[in-house]
C-alpha cells in the first residue's frame, strides 16, 4: 500500500514544528508528515491528500479543532484522529469523543506520550483497512450460504471446504461429489436446497470474491490472477467478472485502489 500520511494541524508554529521534528526522526522516512497552520489550510490538504492520521489543536482561531472534524466529517473524509490541547475542559474532550477522536494529549506533550498515541492511531488506522478490505470484497450471498445450518450439514460443509481450497483447479460436481461419497445428482439438489445458490454458481462466486481478494492485496497481473482463480484463460475470466461486478478486474482494482486507507 502507499506510504500512511500523517497531517499535523497547529496554530503556534513552536508546537507544530515541535510535534513534526519528533514524528520525523521517529518515522525515519516511512511516512509522510505534513503539516497546517489553521483549520482551512487542514481541509485543502485533506483534500489533496489521503490522511491517514489527524492530528489537531482543539483552540484555534477561525476554524477549531472541533470545527474542522465536524467539516471532515461531513466530506466523508474519516482520518483516525488525535486532539491535542493546552486544556483538559471537560465539553471538548465529550464533543471529541462523540467526533471519533481516539485520544486527547494535553499539552505540553512528552515524545514519549506522542509516539506512543501514534502508534496506537496507526494500529486502528490498519484495523480500518482490514475492515474495508472485507466489506469490499464480501460477497453477501456467499456470507449467506456460509452461515446456513442444514440438516444434512457435514457433506455440505466438506462439499463447501473442498471447494474453498480447490480454487485455482478444474472443479467438477462429479469430484466434489466423489469427495463427500454421494452422488452427483443427490449433491446437486442438496447444494440448491440447503446453500441457495447451484454449485456452479456457488464455484463461480467463490472464484470471484478470490480474484477480488488478490486484486486488493497484490500487484499480480490479470492473466496471473485469472489461474489463481481457476480460470484456464483471461479473457473468459475478464468477461466472467464484469458479469459479477460491472467492471472489469482492471478498473475493479484501480476503483478501489484509489479509494484505499
Amino acid at each position: 500500500m502507499n506510504t500512511k500520511t500523517i497531517l499535523i494541524v497547529d496554530d503556534e508554529p513552536r508546537t507544530r514544528q515541535g510535534l513534526k521534528k519528533n514524528l520525523d526522526t521517529w518515522a525515519n522516512g516511512n511516512y509522510q508528515i505534513i503539516t497546517a497552520s489553521n483549520g482551512e489550510e487542514a481541509i485543502q490538504l485533506l483534500k489533496q491528500y489521503k490522511v491517514h492520521i489527524l492530528i489537531t489543536d482543539i483552540r484555534m482561531p477561525e476554524i477549531t479543532g472541533l470545527e474542522l472534524l465536524k467539516m471532515a466529517k461531513e466530506l466523508r473524509i474519516f482520518p483516525v484522529i488525535l486532539v491535542i490541547s493546552a486544556y483538559s475542559e471537560f465539553e471538548y474532550a465529550q464533543e471529541a469523543l462523540r467526533l471519533g477522536v481516539i485520544n486527547y494529549l494535553l499539552k505540553p506533550i512528552s515524545k514519549k506520550a506522542l509516539i506512543e498515541a501514534v502508534e496506537e492511531a496507526l494500529n486502528e488506522v490498519e484495523r480500518k483497512e482490514r475492515a474495508g478490505l472485507i466489506e469490499k470484497v464480501v460477497d453477501t450471498k456467499l456470507v449467506e450460504a456460509n452461515t446456513q445450518n442444514p440438516s444434512n450439514r457435514e457433506p455440505i460443509r466438506e462439499a463447501i471446504d473442498y471447494i474453498n481450497h480447490n480454487l485455482q483447479n478444474e472443479l467438477t460436481q462429479k469430484e466434489v461429489a466423489d469427495h463427500v461419497h454421494l452422488n452427483p445428482s443427490y449433491l446437486s439438489s442438496l447444494f440448491k436446497e440447503h446453500v441457495k445458490l447451484t454449485f456452479s454458481e456457488y464455484v463461480t462466486r467463490r472464484r470471484i470474491q478470490r480474484a477480488k481478494e488478490l486484486l486488493m492485496t497484490t500487484n499480480l497481473p490479470i492473466n496471473d490472477i485469472a489461474e489463481e482463480s481457476g480460470y484456464k484463460t483471461a479473457k473468459y475470466f475478464i468477461k466472467i467478472f464484469r458479469e459479477l461486478e460491472g467492471v472489469t478486474p482492471s478498473a475493479y482494482r484501480k476503483i478501489n485502489n484509489e479509494r484505499a486507507f
